[in-house]
């Protein structure tokens, strides 16, 4: 592994680590990483397991999570063939299972953290602690929102998900991209890195190598235009901007236009489809 840039936890702990790449897959790896990981997610300031609403910030967030329920139930819809039946890992509080239980979907899902998966089951949704608590259940389509970067076990969880989808099913991987604009411009203060959280960081080449190894083909990527915002106004509030929002809006914008070129989005929806 070399040493690609140093950074640092911005949001809860402030202790610095680096990010090593993998030259031959183009992948970004979190160096040291934490024996235990917990105590990284254990704060008001992680959004996605706490429902938060309280700042301007936050409540953009909850804004964009509707919005992009929709999109995302549609995406899954247009790739399941005979039977709805979803997993979504990393689940969170559980909107995106609520959303699609509505438009009939059996739904199933994996969240670690104990307060957001009692947030998800207060919403009527079928949440598990990890994979080994699924029993025999296989699935027709499997997410990860942005959960892909969080775990530690990589080739493992990828063959685990290969196991439970049926065949021909599709998995849908959203991850930041750290070719893009926006995290190339913020450096080492580019919100997505959110080490040690992040333990992967992915470019399109290392999420295409690392699933055509466990029997994955990639049929198709999405931007995610929202993402290049979110993560350019939390940026700016890590440099200490003054005007974090308004400058986060503008390179938001500028990166989503020079995506438009490159197409290296701030963020990337994988489709993947089970060989």
């Amino acid at each position: 592994m070399k040493l690609y840039l140093k950074t640092k936890d911005f949001s809860v702990s402030q202790e610095e680590f680096e990010l090593h790449l993998d030259e031959n897959t183009e992948l970004l790896y979190t160096y040291p990483l934490p024996k235990d990981l917990d105590p990284y997610y254990d704060s008001d300031n992680y959004i996605s397991h706490t429902d938060a609403n309280r700042t301007l910030l936050e409540r953009l967030y909850q804004i964009a999570k509707f919005f992009n329920l929709k999109r995302k139930e549609k995406y899954a819809r247009n790739y399941c063939l005979d039977k709805r039946t979803i997993l979504d890992i990393g689940a969170g509080t559980g909107d995106f299972l609520a959303y699609t239980r509505k438009r009939k979907w059996q739904v199933f899902g994996i969240e670690p953290n104990k307060g957001a998966r009692e947030k998800a089951r207060s919403k009527g949704i079928n949440v598990h602690a990890k994979m080994e608590d699924l029993g025999g259940n296989t699935f027709q389509i499997i997410t990860l929102w942005h959960v892909l970067e969080h775990l530690p076990n990589l080739d493992e969880s990828i063959a685990r998900i290969y196991d439970l989808l049926e065949a021909q099913g599709t998995v849908f991987v959203a991850v930041p991209n750290f070719k893009s604009f926006d995290a190339k411009y913020y450096e080492k203060h580019w919100a997505a890195y959110d080490v040690p959280r992040h333990v992967w960081h992915f470019s399109k080449n290392a999420i295409q190598q690392k699933f055509k190894s466990h029997g994955f083909t990639l049929i198709k990527t999405f931007p995610i235009w929202l993402d290049a915002f979110y993560v350019a106004i939390l940026s700016e509030k890590y440099k200490g901007s003054q005007w974090p929002m308004l400058k986060g809006m503008c390179f938001g914008l500028i990166s989503n236009m020079k995506a438009l070129v490159s197409k290296q989005w701030s963020s990337h929806i994988y489709v993947l489809q089970k060989g």
